[in-house]
């Protein structure tokens, strides 16, 4: 399972403190992107990226929770992200998403909300984000309902032959990252997991156990 950690935050010099203290330990980070439409609170400007020195080993990533993500995606490209993932809760055009990511030569994906039925995935879709709780601002608990939808992605895409992985956001932690795995996760993504604590500790405990418990 790859772990990715997920930097939320409404402020930059937060967000580079979390960023500089993961860039060596792992190869992707995640920036979550929130417009004040979708959900409460903005998040910073996601342009600020580029100010953070050093960070050529990085491959990053969005996760747009906004109105229309297409209309974010060249926002994207400037950070220089590699995958680009679409809240489809206020998203008018799921294929003409993926399409446009795609057609930038960049790995598309689609995230759905706890309460949001899963449905309308795209061929060309490489990853589909389950949310283990609310989207937004928060520490809730990951809620259990989540592993019946991965049961449901699992046999979709199997029935379906599609390729796309599998990732669960929101709630993740050392008691659940196992059997995340064993019901078909391939990507944990974790914010306070991580980064609660001392974050080398943190990352080095999560995959020991996603591996060995």
């Amino acid at each position: 399972m790859q772990i990715i950690p997920t930097i939320l935050e409404k402020d930059f010099d937060q967000a580079q403190e979390k960023i500089l203290a993961v860039k060596n330990l792992v190869k992707r980070i995640q920036i979550d992107v929130i417009d004040g439409v979708f959900s409460f609170g903005k998040t910073f400007e996601l342009e600020l990226i580029n100010r953070i020195e050093n960070t050529d080993n990085i491959l990053w990533e969005t996760h747009l929770m906004v109105k229309e993500p297409i209309n974010w995606i060249e926002k994207s490209i400037h950070i220089n992200a590699t995958r680009i993932i679409g809240q489809v809760e206020m998203m008018s055009d799921r294929e003409k998403f993926i399409n446009k990511v795609k057609d930038a030569g960049l790995e598309a994906g689609l995230a759905f909300d706890i309460e949001t039925e899963i449905d309308g995935i795209p061929e060309e879709t490489d990853v589909i984000v389950l949310l283990g709780r609310k989207s937004g601002f928060g520490s809730w608990p990951m809620e259990d309902k989540v592993y019946k939808k991965i049961k449901q992605l699992v046999n979709l895409r199997k029935d379906r032959d599609l390729d796309f992985l599998i990732g669960v956001d929101g709630g993740i932690n050392e008691d659940n990252i196992k059997k995340l795995e064993d019901a078909g996760v391939e990507i944990a993504y974790c914010g306070g997991a991580v980064f609660n604590g001392k974050v080398e500790n943190n990352l080095e405990k999560l995959n020991y156990v996603s591996q060995n418990k």
